[in-house]
């Protein structure tokens, strides 16, 4: 939007006007009464309802207030118009929830249009109306005088008809069978709440058209379906947690690990424009599997219902989000386009990449999400391309996502005692295939940092302390020489099935694993191999200590009792046969270094042997 533009002012006209609605209508639920203020209220009483062009027309007979019983809210037909045309927009036909027999008051600044050809007036502009007295409370009248079935049908009016488009002789709506409602004035009981469902529960295909017809506070009596492409953790900033996907049972409650916080989960969904957002779910413990989510929801098709919209997300202020959002464009099929015929051919090679993206989250108590886990993969969805370590590196762009398949050598933890454990960064040195073959000057161990807002699940963080294992890395991010797993990166321990690899070799190292010779080019903080002679000890810092034999505790105390023996406050008993643990030093003579000499701190399980 350009500033001070047509377009801005119209924007702010709209938000103007969705505000004053929204505070209208707080004001009367909040009050839970009708507006004392009556001047210039029209008060119609609903004949029949048909949905047509996403408006829902009700055709009225106009009422005025009795003037001998005002207090019991009764009313008699006016004398002039006793029928006209009212028009409801789609959030205010949700809101109302109105069908035939029920009164409604319509409160300024309504406009009547009177059209050629026609006596019956049309009223416009009716975000001021609330449903006063409902039909049931005539049932009792309607029943002297027979009840009959009320129509509400809903015209499909195709766009070819309305541009002309079709042969001119078929120039009536289509009425849809399966799009009629019938409700009976008959069989309404005092505890049956029914309601005409009109297109409330119809399923939209446009995010966008939901939350500008919805607006941000949510939608209730609509659902939109969409694709889920990816499914992921965010760390959980706020407490508390949402309800469950609808064929999803709730977690069993675990204990919760100190260490760890806890993750939200959350999809990034695509409609049928090619729009993208992100549903922000139940917050979980990161004990919690991701993997059979992403097994059971990646790739189907969902509806979502019940949303609000959390934030509206843009570029400049969502880097991370974009860069995925980046990595699924352009869409692998053909997408709608707004505003243009469906029927003609839709080119996606030449679509501009979004530039923003909606932040949806549930509203409590609501049945928000439902996943087709049956059906097929869908049309839109694009599984992670696979490629190897290689073809990553020689890669020009930058902050680009890329998956890989790769075995975890080694796992160093960020040294800041003053940063909690679980916000350390942590450094993963890694190899492939790939990295194995190439040519002997070339790299063959690959350092990945993964940072503390990429959450990892118990069982990963496990597997990568215990040994070394075979690790899928998901929407990675690539730039400047460097991978990093950031926020909406996934790792898993499964190997990839129904994800695409360009090109890259998934085959799993059998043989010993080469690395780096030490050089001239070794960068700090890598894996390498260090061959040479010892020349010498570093006896000023070599030291040794013992350290229980049951839990590793490295602070034991003489025992009180013996002094020739050990005690272990943790374990609280005495260490009959402690490890002993030593730090040592020695100087080397490498053949690649041959003009200085190396210094080598050597663990503490290699110092005898090295002795």
């Amino acid at each position: 939007l350009r500033r001070g533009g047509l377009a801005e002012r119209l924007c702010r006209l709209q938000n103007r006007e969705r505000a004053a609605i929204s505070f209208w209508r707080h004001r009367c639920r909040s009050e839970a009464e009708i507006p004392p203020d009556k001047s210039g209220v029209l008060i119609v009483k609903i004949l029949e309802v048909f949905e047509e062009c996403t408006m829902q027309v009700a055709v009225c007979e106009q009422l005025q207030e009795s003037p001998a019983a005002t207090a019991s809210q009764e009313f008699v037909t006016s004398p002039a118009d006793p029928l006209l045309t009212v028009l409801f927009t789609r959030e205010t036909a949700a809101h109302l929830r109105s069908g035939p027999q029920d009164i409604v008051h319509i409160y300024p600044p309504w406009q009547k249009v009177l059209l050629r050809n026609t006596n019956v007036p049309v009223i416009m502009n009716t975000y001021f109306s609330q449903k006063v007295l409902s039909g049931e409370h005539l049932e009792a009248k309607e029943k002297a005088h027979g009840s009959a079935k009320k129509l509400i049908r809903k015209n499909v009016v195709s766009l070819a008809h309305t541009f002309r488009l079709i042969d001119p002789k078929d120039d009536r709506p289509q009425e849809s069978a399966e799009n009629q409602v019938t409700e009976s004035t008959q069989g309404r009981g005092k505890g049956d709440s029914r309601q005409p469902t009109l297109a409330l529960s119809a399923v939209n295909d446009s995010l966008l058209e939901m939350v500008e017809s919805q607006g941000a506070v949510g939608w209730r009596e609509v659902q939109v379906r969409v694709a889920v492409q990816r499914v992921y953790w965010l760390p959980a900033r706020g407490a508390g947690g949402c309800q469950a996907p609808e064929n999803h049972p709730a977690p069993a409650a675990s204990v919760r690990n100190s260490e760890q916080p806890r993750a939200r989960l959350c999809l990034l969904v695509q409609d049928a424009y090619g729009m993208f957002s992100e549903v922000q779910l139940q917050v979980l413990d990161p004990a919690e599997d991701i993997a059979q989510y992403c097994r059971r929801w990646e790739g189907k098709f969902c509806c979502l219902a019940g949303m609000k919209v959390v934030q509206r997300a843009t570029r400049a202020r969502a880097l991370g989000l974009f860069s995925l959002i980046d990595s699924l464009w352009p869409p692998v099929v053909p997408v709608k386009v707004p505003g243009q015929s469906q029927d003609s051919e839709m080119m996606t090679t030449n679509l501009p990449p979004p530039s923003f993206c909606y932040v949806l989250t549930v509203q409590s108590g609501e049945i928000h999400m439902k996943v087709d886990e049956e059906e097929e993969i869908a049309n839109l969805y694009q599984p992670p391309v696979v490629h190897g370590l290689k073809e990553i590196f020689q890669m020009d762009r930058c902050n680009v996502r890329c998956s890989f398949w790769a075995r975890v050598l080694y796992l160093r933890l960020q040294t800041k005692p003053s940063v909690p454990i679980n916000q350390r960064e942590i450094w993963l040195f890694v190899t492939d295939f790939t990295l194995q073959n190439v040519a002997p000057a070339a790299p063959k161990v690959a350092a990945v940092s993964v940072a503390a807002p990429c959450v990892l699940s118990t069982e990963v963080r496990e597997a990568l302390a215990a040994a070394s294992r075979f690790v899928f890395f998901r929407d990675a991010l690539w730039g400047k020489g460097e991978i990093i797993c950031v926020e909406r990166t996934v790792l898993l321990l499964q190997k990839p099935l129904l994800y695409s690899a360009a090109g890259a070799d998934l085959s799993e190292l059998t043989g010993p694993v080469k690395l780096d010779e030490l050089d001239s080019t070794t960068q700090a903080n890598s894996i390498c191999t260090v061959r040479g002679t010892v020349v010498g000890v570093n006896e000023s810092t070599a030291y040794s200590w013992p350290t229980c034999d049951r839990c590793g505790n490295g602070k034991l105390e003489l025992y009180p009792q013996d002094s020739k023996l050990l005690y272990c406050n943790q374990c609280s008993e005495v260490v009959i046969s402690p490890v002993t643990k030593m730090q040592l030093e020695v100087f080397l003579s490498c053949p690649s270094r041959s003009q200085s000499t190396v210094k080598v701190k050597v663990w503490y399980k290699m110092s005898l042997s090295v002795l």
